[in-house]
This record gives C-alpha cells, sequence and structure tokens, in this order.
C-alpha cells in the first residue's frame, strides 16, 4: 500500500527509491584494498546507480566468494537480487546475512519483505515480528505485517494492526480499505461496512471513490472513471490504473465475486503492473488465489 511508505522511510526501502537506499547502510569509505571486498563492493554500487544491475551482481558475486564471511556482501547483492526480483536468490543471501549478523533487526525486516514476495506468509510474519520486537514503538506503523495477517487468514490480528496503524497515519484510504476486509472475513461485510474508518486527506486518484464503494456509496464504474480522469501522463494513468484495479478486485474479493474479483486483480497483476511493494501484493495475491487447494 503506499501508505506513505511509513516503513520503508524508517528502513531506507521500497522498489521506487531502491537505487539510492540500496547502499545506504553499507560503508563505501575509499577502499585501502583496490583488489579487496571494499573496492568490489563500491563498482557494485556505481554500476547500479548507472543502472547497470548484471554488472553490479557480477561486483558483489566476486565480493562474495572473495570474503565469505563479509556481511557487507551479502546485504549488497542480497539486495541487488531483491531489485532483480529474484526473490529466493534474495533470502538465501538474507539467511547468511543473519548467521553473520544475528543482532541486526532490519535484516528481518529485508527477509520478511522477500518472503512476502515469494509468498511465504507465514514466514514474513515471523520476520516482521522479529523486526518489531526489536523496538514496540516500530508496531503501529506495521501495515506490512497487517497484509501479511491478511493472507495468513488472521483476519482479527490485521483489524488491529490496521486499527493501530490508523493512529499514526490517519488519512490513508488503503488502511481504510484492509481494515474492512479483515472485518469482512471475520464478521461480514455490512459489518465490516459499519465499521469503515472514515478517511479526510487522502488525494490520490482514485482513493476517494476507491473509500466510497467500500462505504456503499459509490460504483466500480465511478472508480475507473476517476482513475482516467484529467490528464494523466502515461505513467500517472498507470498508477491510478493499478490501484483501480487492485481495489475492485479486493472489493469483489470481499463480496465474493471471485470471477471479477480475479479479473481485476490480474489486470492490477498484469496490466497496469507497478513495481513497489503494493504492485507485489497484487502479484502475490494472484498467486495465492491461484494457487492449486491442497486435497
Amino acid at each position: 500500500m503506499i501508505l506513505h511508505l511509513v516503513l520503508s522511510r524508517i528502513i531506507g526501502l521500497s522498489g521506487a527509491v531502491f537505487c539510492s537506499a540500496l547502499f545506504s547502510s553499507t560503508a563505501f569509505a575509499a577502499p585501502a584494498d583496490p583488489s579487496g571486498v571494499s573496492n568490489l563492493l563500491l563498482k557494485a554500487r556505481l554500476a547500479y546507480e548507472q543502472g547497470k544491475r548484471e554488472e553490479a551482481l557480477s561486483f558483489a558475486q566476486k565480493a562474495v566468494e572473495l570474503d565469505p564471511k563479509n556481511a557487507d556482501a551479502y546485504e549488497t547483492r542480497g539486495r541487488i537480487y531483491d531489485a532483480m526480483r529474484q526473490f529466493d536468490k534474495a533470502v538465501s543471501d538474507y539467511d547468511q546475512l543473519l548467521k553473520l549478523k544475528p543482532a541486526v533487526p532490519k535484516l528481518h525486516q529485508l527477509r520478511g519483505e522477500a518472503h512476502f514476495k515469494l509468498g511465504n506468509i507465514r514466514e514474513s510474519i515471523a520476520d516482521f515480528d522479529r523486526y518489531i520486537e526489536s523496538n514496540r514503538a516500530l508496531e503501529p506503523h506495521h501495515w506490512q505485517r497487517g497484509i501479511s495477517y491478511y493472507y495468513a487468514e488472521r483476519y482479527e490480528d490485521g483489524r488491529k494492526q490496521f486499527e493501530s496503524h490508523q493512529t499514526v497515519n490517519a488519512n490513508d484510504v488503503e488502511n481504510a480499505v484492509w481494515h474492512f476486509l479483515c472485518v469482512a472475513r471475520s464478521a461480514g461485510v455490512e459489518k465490516a461496512r459499519s465499521l469503515l474508518i472514515p478517511i479526510k486527506g487522502d488525494g490520490r486518484v482514485p482513493m476517494t471513490q476507491v473509500h466510497a464503494l467500500f462505504a456503499g456509496k459509490a460504483t466500480v464504474e465511478e472508480v475507473l472513471a476517476a482513475a482516467k480522469a484529467g490528464e494523466p501522463t502515461p505513467e500517472q494513468l498507470r498508477q491510478h490504473l493499478f490501484y483501480a484495479h487492485l481495489y475492485l478486485g479486493l472489493y469483489y474479493e470481499a463480496i465474493g465475486d471471485a470471477k471479477r474479483a480475479q479479473e481485476h486483480i490480474g489486470k492490477a497483476a498484469g496490466e497496469f503492473a507497478v513495481f513497489h511493494y503494493m504492485g507485489d501484493v497484487a502479484r502475490v495475491h494472484e498467486k495465492l488465489r491461484n494457487k492449486p487447494k491442497d486435497k
């Protein structure tokens, strides 16, 4: 959810700002050993900032091979894998990183996000829990854990998480919607509608209409019309339609229309895909809902 990307600002993460944040936690002083790990990691940074991801990965890989116990090398390579959407490899590097630095809480946040993007919901919650345990002041901000709760079918925990988040982020329609979704799953749509959190001040398109839809005061057509209104740039239109289709899909899921839910989530995950955490939510949703049921 963008939810103003509160956590992403705290730990320097989000797909959109990855380039500038990638190396924020790793010290890249001028290397004293031009052939060593520090130099390779500096080269990885520069290559990544120039958009040369494969070259950046190659430098990070060499750094790991040169010093298999260097935590900075694993973190750098793991973050590059993450940005390249190779989440299984990112998790593997974060696993190794946590063995080398078990007392660094933000590493659990990194791994939790990667686990979520793989659809490993329980594992994501476990890592988010460990991160929050390091500083309880983080708990209200952690909307990502709330979303994981939803997919873990821990709806009461999700409801509480989004109610807590409301205390630190009062103007976010997405928070109100995810709260609605959790309540609808546990107590029904009418109860969720009666408890819908009122929101004022979320100026993002088409969030006003999305909130009205969940309140029973707007139509699907009005949400789509709002997303297309004005003269947005192609990228703005993609963003608007991504959010429209994501929340239309979730709305249809809440009211029990699986066919239309799948149609709209498919558009959010495909035709109008975006590459930040909420884009990953759409892709994970589609993956989980299309997963064959265990016999």
